[in-house]
């Protein structure tokens, strides 16, 4: 009786484990989970990866990853375009950089964000702010990385940020492709 439950608590701390990855691949890039960032579960299909930033007074911003393949998801401008049409009443801003092979494309806006589905109904969430990155890859197609919250707690979260996408740009395999896993 006693070795099944050791055996179900090591089994359950395994399984959670697993739930949190602190790396983790979308598409052709490893991404690192930076400490005290919270793994979710991803609220959408199209979502492949969500990340929650604990703030102040219970506020949290949240990241989430897409990846829809070679020439899928829109183009990067396409997608700047819509990001940038969810705030309103504040500046945006866009600038392109290149770490290694892959260039990035970041985005930042602030104001009050219409958070909601496309084409669906919104709530107005005001006093939040936007930065994004978009990792340009031709052959398996782009990652989207967009963070949402509190103006505050996306402003104190942008160093970690960038210093995961930078990180994650660099490990983009030959020609997209995924290396395989030593064991």
């Amino acid at each position: 009786m006693r070795f099944h439950f050791v055996f179900a608590l090591l089994a359950t701390a395994a399984t959670m484990a697993a739930a949190d990855p602190v790396e983790f691949q979308i598409g052709a890039f490893t991404f690192n989970r930076p400490n005290g960032w919270k793994w979710i579960q991803p609220t959408s299909t199209m979502r492949k990866a969500q990340l929650e930033i604990p703030g102040t007074n219970q506020e949290k911003a949240d990241i989430t990853f897409f990846h829809f393949g070679p020439g899928q998801g829109g183009g990067i401008q396409a997608n700047v375009n819509r990001w940038f049409g969810q705030f309103q009443g504040g500046p945006t801003s866009q600038r392109e950089a290149t770490e290694g092979r892959t260039r990035i494309y970041y985005v930042q806006a602030t104001g009050t964000f219409q958070s909601g589905m496309p084409g669906g109904p919104t709530t107005p969430l005001e006093n939040y702010a936007l930065l994004g990155a978009i990792l340009a890859d031709e052959q398996s197609g782009d990652v989207f990385v967009k963070m949402t919250g509190p103006k505050p707690t996306v402003e104190s979260a942008s160093t970690l940020f960038q210093e995961m996408i930078i990180q994650a740009a660099g490990t983009r395999s030959e020609l997209g492709l995924v290396p395989p896993v030593s064991r």
